[in-house]
């Protein structure tokens, strides 16, 4: 086998669809750079021209989400995002984790977005798609940039991170909460250290996490936890454990998904099974597969993020039967649109 990537989620550039080109190894020496060499993150700044995106998915509702960064150094192998990657010509296997497009006027064109005279505020998504607390948010403070102007205004959103440098902006995320006008997410999909490590190499620990729910709920930000994407065979029989925690540590709500490996994800997943994984490969595999009517992925509105038959029908058992055990009675306040402030007098960021 060839090296290992420590630190790194995938261990392959996948062919992205939309180029001629791919790489290959056939005659390796010929090759200036290693396919299996541990690439160095780079940064390449894009100047956006808009920032809110409206969302039309049946499975997630009326919805707008907001994106800081494209492609995250996270490297969780499992990331439904990867596969955006191609669009800019990169791959969704190493290229996604190691070159990161970043939005540095992300909190001026959120400004003008929800300035516009026809806007009515609903909840706006930050991260949606790669994670807004990402290790490069720690030097550029995009995202503390983008409270600053939700916190300006008035204006209601909600957050999901599996990141503990979220706390540094608690500040901001208090004095939005007071107004009933952000919810925040955790992600936390596993209490097996040597899982995450192999599954979400370069994010907070389940320690940090949970201390990170715990300190969101002493400053009274809502807060509740996402145990996504839910793995058969890797994460699956730990949904219990993992409520349990999150309600203890403060939590006042939990959503889950099946995970579903589109694109080259499935290629990056399977990769990554066999390498780390060897002993139940073919179990998780035939397993997640049994949950997608025979293939590994699905797009289908509905059911893509559900999954169906007999075992993804008992994880939802599971969650649901956990989800009243530990967090009955709970729920997340319902957000105050009326607080919303459209002056142009407050302008963060005058023209």
């Amino acid at each position: 086998m060839d090296e290992y990537i420590k630190g790194r989620g995938s261990q392959i550039k996948t062919h992205n669809r939309f180029l001629k080109a791919s790489y290959v190894t056939e005659h390796i020496e010929g090759l200036d750079e290693s396919q299996q060499s541990a690439p160095t993150t780079q940064i390449f700044y894009e100047q956006a021209k808009k920032v809110v995106n409206k969302v039309t998915s049946p499975d997630l509702g009326m919805m707008y989400s907001l994106n800081p960064y494209q492609g995250c150094e996270h490297g969780c192998i499992y990331c439904y995002a990867r596969n955006t990657h191609e669009y800019y010509g990169f791959s969704a296997g190493l290229d996604f984790e190691s070159k990161i497009m970043v939005k540095k006027n992300a909190p001026q064109l959120l400004e003008k977005f929800i300035l516009h005279p026809n806007w009515q505020p609903v909840p706006i998504s930050v991260s949606g798609n790669t994670d807004c607390y990402q290790p490069l948010e720690r030097k550029l403070e995009i995202t503390r940039g983008l409270l600053k102007v939700f916190a300006q205004y008035r204006h209601p959103l909600g957050m999901i991170t599996k990141n503990s440098l979220i706390l540094r902006d608690l500040d901001l995320l208090t004095d939005l909460a007071r107004n009933n006008l952000v919810h925040v997410y955790i992600s936390l999909t596993t209490l097996n250290e040597d899982l995450r490590r192999m599954m979400e190499p370069r994010t907070a620990s389940a320690t940090k996490r949970l201390k990170t729910i715990e300190a969101l709920a002493h400053a009274g930000v809502p807060v509740g936890v996402m145990t996504a994407p839910t793995i058969p065979g890797l994460n699956h029989h730990e949904i219990p454990a993992l409520l349990k925690a999150a309600a203890d540590y403060g939590a006042m709500a939990a959503g889950m998904t099946i995970v579903r490996l589109n694109g080259a994800i499935g290629q990056l997943f399977e990769d990554w099974l066999q390498k780390n994984f060897p002993d139940r490969y073919d179990k998780v595999w035939n397993q997640i597969k049994s949950m997608h009517g025979g293939n590994v992925n699905d797009s289908q509105f509905g059911r893509r993020m559900n999954g169906e038959g007999n075992f993804a029908d008992a994880t939802h058992q599971l969650f649901r039967a956990s989800k009243k055990k530990y967090l009955s009675g709970r729920g997340l306040p319902t957000f105050d649109l009326a607080k919303f402030r459209s002056v142009r007098g407050y302008n963060l960021f005058p023209t």
